[in-house]
Order: C-alpha cells, then structure tokens, then sequence
C-alpha cells in the first residue's frame, strides 16, 4: 500500500497488548473501519487523549450497544472522538445513547473501488478468454478488430450453492463464455467445480495460455488477487455468499458497468440494497429465478447495457466519503 510504512496484524484485544503495541506504535491518531471495536484498545487510546475514529461504520436497532442489557457494550463506542458513519439511522442510534460526534459520510469503500478500478491488472489471458484470440502481433490485433467479444458472466466468490445454480444454467447455454472464482480454491472445491460442468472446454489459470483460453468455454480462477480486475472481462456478474453467511464484495462488480447478481442473503448490505434499488442489482432465491434474469440479460441488449450502467453510475454517485472524513480530521 502507497503511504504505509509499517503493515502488520494488530495483537489480540487484551490489556497486556494493547499497552505493549501502543507503546511501541506511538500513534498521534487511530482510526478504525467499520465493524472493528477493540475494547482494551480504544479504552487504552481514549485514557491518553489520542483522538480515535471510526470510519464507515454502519449500525442497527438490534445490535446490543441499543439493548437495555447493553449499556456496558455501548461504553466501547464512547472512546471514539468522532464516528464517520454510512447513514442517518446510524447516526440516530448513536444520538440515543448519547453519542453526539457523529456525521453521515457514506462509505469510503465506493472510493476505493473506484481507485482499484483505475489501478486495474491487464490480464492477458482473460482478455484472450473474452475476444477469442490470443496474442498482441498485428495479426492477431488485426483478428481482434474483425472478431466481436464473447459475452462472459463472471462469478465472484462462489460457493457451492451459488455454483449449483449458474453452472446448470450454462450447461445449457452455450452462447455465453463462464469465468469462475470461487470463494474457496482448495482441489476439493475445484474438482466438485469441474464435475458440475457437462460438454465444457475448461482451463484453469495457473494452467493455461493465452492460446488454450481463447478456445475454452469456461476459464476457472484457481488464484487469489485477480479477482477485482477480472470483472472488467464480463458482462454480468454474480457474486456469491448469499446462500450462506453473506454476500461478498458487490462493488468490486458494480464499478466496472455491469448488473450484479446475488442470493437472497443480502438485507444486512447496505451497499447491496441500495444497488437493488437502484436497478443495478438483482436478487435470486431459486434457479427458476436465475433462469427467467438471464433470459431477460441474453435476449435483452438494452435491459443489460440499462442494468450495467445504473450499477456503474449507483457507485460513482456515492463516491466522496474519504474527502469528507479528512475534511474533518485534524492531521
């Protein structure tokens, strides 16, 4: 990271680290992201007068700082000098356990994907995968020029029940080309993956060129850090968890103009909610309702091109949050 000096793991939250970490950082600030509340540390940070914040931070009625039960909790919340939070709810919440120091920022992660967008990897391989030709000579640029993309549906962080789903679907669709980075890239997962898959040509990353990708049907992602560049090759993409714990990263998706995907375990993402509601999102509880979206995507340009660019223009239209914490913080 650009600016950092030191990366490192923080010890965990006992009294003992916390005095011994804090010694050795010295720090003239803190601040702390989102759902991050270490109680030794903060109670540590606030006993020296050393102004603390929390960045992004989005709360709800049932958590227990609001509780009758939970004043002892909501004492942790009371070390910060200031919250920075995503919405008017949370900063309500806040105001009744009397926590004044509050403003609605929105969250700075819509700055970051927008940053990490920019910094995108070229990655040749997909590109191949895309367009169907591998290669950067004049001929092969020439073959690109005359040779119309694949359309790719990209899936992010899947799991096995996200994978039930959309694999089924594209066994029997042959027109669309499918990447895959699953959530997990242990040999187990990656061979349940493959035996999901009927009729395909498959590659897998780590194993492939340009050439074999440009040929195949399906191209697995069986590495970690790619995964944010890698939608810049799709055109719809599904991003998983929401049949388990959670979805994943929706942004990391929606940046890059193309409608985004997602089960139904959705409700506690702000981000996801509002990418539903502004059009670019779609929630899925069965293969039924999987099979009647991407019917409407395939067989519908313009509902596609309207669904991808209302996620694109939801993240830029809450971007600004970080300008507005530093706007604020005393450096």
């Amino acid at each position: 990271y650009e600016g950092a000096d030191i990366i490192c793991y923080m010890p965990v939250d006992t009294r003992l680290n916390a005095i011994r970490f804090l010694r050795l950082v010295r720090p003239v600030m803190a601040f702390f992201i989102k759902y991050e509340f270490w109680s030794n540390f903060l109670h540590i940070l606030k006993h020296r007068n050393i102004p603390t914040y929390s960045v992004s931070s989005i709360f709800r009625e049932d958590q227990v700082f609001f509780k009758w039960y939970g004043r002892s909790y909501a004492n942790v919340l009371k070390c910060f000098t200031r919250f920075f939070v995503q919405n008017e709810e949370s900063k309500r919440l806040l105001e009744s356990i009397g926590i004044k120091d509050v403003d609605v920022v929105g969250d700075t992660r819509f700055d970051r994907v927008l940053q990490i967008k920019q910094a995108a990897k070229h990655l040749p391989i997909c590109e191949a995968f895309r367009s169907g030709v591998a290669g950067s000579d004049s001929a092969a640029s020439s073959e690109k020029a005359s040779h119309p993309d694949y359309k790719v549906f990209v899936a992010g962080s899947s799991w096995p029940p996200d994978e039930e789903i959309f694999i089924r679907f594209f066994n029997e669709h042959k027109d669309w080309r499918l990447l895959i980075a699953p959530h997990v890239i242990a040999e187990e997962h990656l061979k349940l993956i493959l035996s999901l898959l009927k009729d395909k040509k498959v590659v897998r990353y780590t194993q492939t060129t340009p050439e074999e990708a440009a040929k195949a049907d399906v191209l697995i992602i069986d590495c970690f850090g790619l995964l944010s560049s890698m939608y810049n090759y799709g055109d719809v993409a599904y991003i998983g968890g929401g049949f388990g714990v959670g979805i994943h990263n929706t942004l990391e998706a929606a940046v890059w103009n193309m409608p985004v995907i997602f089960g139904p375990n959705n409700k506690k993402f702000q981000e996801a909610q509002g990418l539903l509601k502004s059009g670019g999102g779609f929630e899925i509880n069965t293969y039924e309702d999987f099979e009647g979206l991407m019917s409407s995507m395939m067989n519908d340009a313009a509902f596609l091109k309207q669904a991808g660019d209302k996620a694109g223009a939801f993240v830029a239209s809450l971007s600004g949050a970080t300008g507005k914490v530093l706007a604020k913080v005393k450096l």
